[in-house]
């Protein structure tokens, strides 16, 4: 086995929404590295220019679109502006996703927040996938659809059931899709990050002073996930080194998933009793 050529993207096109920050960025960079002609989608101007700008250092042909992925209309402009530059699509990464602070009982949520969730946390992926499906069918070798979900999506979390809900419904859309578009050589997966240091979420800021200490001991890994963390796991799905792997999610959490409520305590014991006593956040 020749795992460089099986790493390398050299010669594919792979399209990354909600590419000009974050994990978006940091799974476009990784992807640009390997060769990859990399597509940003991205919604705010500056972050695109400068998504664009950084990618044209890596890769060359690589560029960002101006694009509101929850508008139909707009995610069609998007596929046929990658059709026109002669484009097949190998990579596919729907990244969008945003709890847009609807932390509240669900009682206390509104209809339009529903909607707005369910736009930004799903339905773009409908969208985007549907568009680009005949661009995936071009690839020259297997395709690999990769959808971002949550770890939200497979635990309960309180004050966001609505959120929780459409990432779960990832998976089921993954594990779908994956039997749909298997026999066309296009694979799906999902990738499921744990809480992760970008510019929407900066967990270590949520952290009350007096409880920073602990966060060594609050994950069984020990931090917190950084972007480059899930472009490491993008790389193998869109990689030939994935290339018997469909239908499955990856669990980006750095052991949270398995240790359920357990956790240690400054001495180092395992719990799964209270270790603080509020909920050592500042919200």
């Amino acid at each position: 086995m020749n795992e460089a050529a099986q790493l390398s993207l050299a010669g594919k096109t792979a399209l990354v929404t909600g590419g000009g920050g974050g994990i978006g960025l940091a799974i476009a960079r990784a992807f640009a590295r390997l060769g990859a002609r990399v597509v940003v989608a991205e919604i705010d101007p500056e972050r695109a220019r400068t998504a664009e700008t950084a990618l044209a250092d890596l890769s060359r042909g690589s560029w960002a679109a101006v694009t509101d992925v929850r508008e139909a209309d707009q995610v069609r402009s998007l596929a046929a502006a990658i059709e026109s530059r002669g484009c097949a699509l190998d990579i596919l990464v729907n990244n969008v996703g945003d709890f847009l602070n609807v932390l509240r009982p669900f009682e206390r949520t509104t209809e339009e927040e529903w909607d707005a969730l369910y736009a930004v946390n799903l339905r773009h992926m409908f969208l985007v996938t549907r568009a680009t499906l005949p661009l995936l069918r071009r690839a020259s070798g297997s395709a690999s659809v990769i959808n971002i979900s949550s770890i939200e999506g497979h635990r309960g979390i309180p004050m966001a059931a609505v959120y929780s809900a459409f990432k779960a419904a990832i998976a089921g859309f993954t594990r779908s899709l994956a039997l749909e578009l298997g026999p066309q050589g296009i694979r799906v997966n999902a990738i499921a990050p744990e809480t992760t240091e970008t510019e929407q979420v900066k967990p270590s800021l949520f952290i009350q002073p007096q409880y920073r200490s602990h966060i060594p001991r609050w994950n069984p890994l020990g931090r917190f996930g950084v972007p480059e963390d899930a472009a490491g796991c993008a790389v193998f799905l869109a990689s030939e080194l994935s290339a018997w792997v469909t239908g499955t999610t990856i669990h980006l959490d750095g052991g949270a998933l398995a240790a359920g409520g357990w956790h240690r305590t400054p001495e180092g014991h395992w719990t799964i009793v209270p270790v603080v006593s509020d909920n050592g956040l500042k919200f």
